[in-house]
């Protein structure tokens, strides 16, 4: 039972190009998420408001994203983080799904000129495939975990292979 727990906070890593891959992963989510989080936490009320969802359940994904993206950075607790982000944007899905969103979008390039215009004025159409790559991303950052190069493999692992 033990054992079970490190493999799933630390789980092995094939080689050392999956482990440099998990690193380019890890950061990539984690600044998208800092990125993401962030300004949704300084504007939470507006955020509240567009999305038709209680502040508090926004509060919770705006806080886990940010939070979520500090932590995959240095590869702490990755596949937590991973999931903390996954959650969110499984919820994003479901509401761009139910809203009717395509999974592609249309090309803004194809678009003729003045067909669409979002609520920050005109840009990309919306769609539900950024949120569905992400789950993807966390799924493999959950399954994976942070690599050889995280503060997972480097603590953690550690610190429970000297408790068992």
């Amino acid at each position: 039972m033990d054992l079970e727990i490190v493999t799933l906070l630390v789980p092995t890593g094939p080689s050392l190009a999956a482990s440099v891959a998990l690193l380019v992963l890890r950061l990539f989510v984690g600044v998208a998420f800092i990125r993401h989080g962030w300004p949704k936490l300084r504007n939470l009320k507006t955020w509240s408001t567009a999305m038709k969802t209680p502040e508090w359940l926004c509060f919770l994904s705006a806080a886990s994203m940010w939070g979520a993206g500090i932590a995959l950075i240095p590869g702490l607790l990755t596949p937590l983080a991973a999931l903390a982000i996954l959650v969110s944007m499984a919820y994003a899905m479901v509401l761009e799904i139910s809203s009717g969103f395509p999974f592609i979008a249309p090309d803004p390039f194809q678009i003729p000129d003045g067909d669409y215009a979002g609520p920050m004025g005109v840009g990309e159409p919306p769609s539900w495939g950024k949120a569905a790559m992400y789950v993807v991303m966390c799924l493999v950052l959950m399954t994976s975990g942070g690599g050889l190069f995280s503060l997972d493999n480097l603590l953690i692992a550690d610190l429970f292979n000297t408790l068992l």
